[in-house]
């Protein structure tokens, strides 16, 4: 696997990168997004996935050419 970087966090809700922090601290996977109530992915739980899916997962830990060599929109 690649070196892991984190994505620029200037585009999220600050109450959701709370909610990823806090997800993260307790071991959790996936925490619930407070403006959307949908089931967001950790960076963490990702990276332990092993790979980029190229979905455009909001916590993608994987770098800017992996995410584009798997599909990832907009890259």
């Amino acid at each position: 696997m690649g070196a892991l970087v984190r994505r620029s966090r200037a585009l999220i809700d600050p109450r959701a990168i709370a909610e990823h922090d806090a997800a993260v601290a307790r071991g959790e996977s996936m925490y619930r997004d407070p403006a959307s109530g949908l089931y967001v992915m950790t960076a963490r739980a990702l990276a332990e996935r092993g790979y980029c899916c190229g979905n455009g997962c909001r916590h993608c830990p994987f770098p800017p050419d992996e995410q584009k060599r798997a599909g990832r929109p907009g890259s």
